[in-house]
């Protein structure tokens, strides 16, 4: 295995249309948000949060739209104090559309590399940063 576990391999067309369609989510998504706060004050934005609305409590990713909003602003503490990993995400998602853009004009695609332990340590650091992010929202930062 390469020092790299990552490859930007020949796409075939299943794998184009795939990466098309997340970097069309993607930017949906960054477009959303870019406007999220003139389609709130219009009444325009998607509903409430379904887990919220149900237990009275925040979701794991409850806040992740406002904190995207509030990044487009450039306001950071704002960002982290509505959804801690907000800011990460946003710049991962900038991150995934250039190489998914790359790799549509290049007609390839990435291509992990990563052992069956690699993918499990991955898993478990995510999911770990999603309950820290989690605990920190309910227990410290009170949205």
């Amino acid at each position: 295995m390469s020092a790299v576990p990552i490859s930007l391999t020949r796409a075939v067309p299943a794998d184009r249309l795939r990466d098309l369609a997340l970097l069309a989510g993607l930017l949906l998504w960054l477009a959303y948000t870019r406007i999220f706060f003139l389609l709130q004050a219009a009444h325009l934005a998607a509903p409430p949060c379904p887990f919220f609305y149900l237990t009275g409590h925040p979701c794991p990713f409850c806040g992740g739209t406002r904190s995207f909003a509030y990044m487009w602003q450039g306001d950071l503490s704002n960002a982290v104090r509505l959804f801690p990993l907000g800011p990460l995400f946003f710049a991962g998602t900038f991150a995934g559309v250039a190489g998914l853009a790359v790799g549509a004009i290049s007609g390839r695609t990435w291509t992990p590399r990563l052992t069956r332990m690699q993918w499990r340590l991955l898993a478990l650091g995510a999911v770990s940063a999603v309950v820290v992010s989690w605990a920190l929202k309910v227990f410290i930062l009170g949205n």
